[in-house]
């Protein structure tokens, strides 16, 4: 959700509505409290969720796939992990910072 203020949405109010069209959230804020919050009503969920895929990707925080799933995606066994391994560990090992010397 995009915050913006009272005095930016009466100077530009064609943004925020583009930005609610496309499916955002604006949350007005008058002298720092929240006094309002706009969506579109419009949309239903379907068209909102599109909305909001469109626009995450247009952020560049999503990319759509190229290729279809194969029907055999769900056939096939799941990987399992190795005996005395953790997929938490691996998990958090993955996602902890890497300190690179040099």
């Amino acid at each position: 959700m995009k915050a913006t203020t009272l005095t930016e949405t009466k100077n530009q109010l064609s943004v925020p509505i583009d930005q609610v069209r496309h499916g955002g959230t604006i949350l007005i804020l008058d002298r720092g409290r929240p006094v309002a919050r706009w969506s579109s009503v419009l949309a239903d969920d379907a068209t909102a969720s599109d909305g909001r895929v469109a626009r995450l990707e247009r952020q560049g925080f999503l990319r759509r796939g190229t290729v279809s799933k194969s029907p055999d995606l769900f056939r096939e066994p799941r990987p399992r992990p190795r005996k005395g391994t953790s997929i938490l560990e691996a998990l958090l090992e993955e996602r902890r910072p890497r300190i690179i010397a040099g």
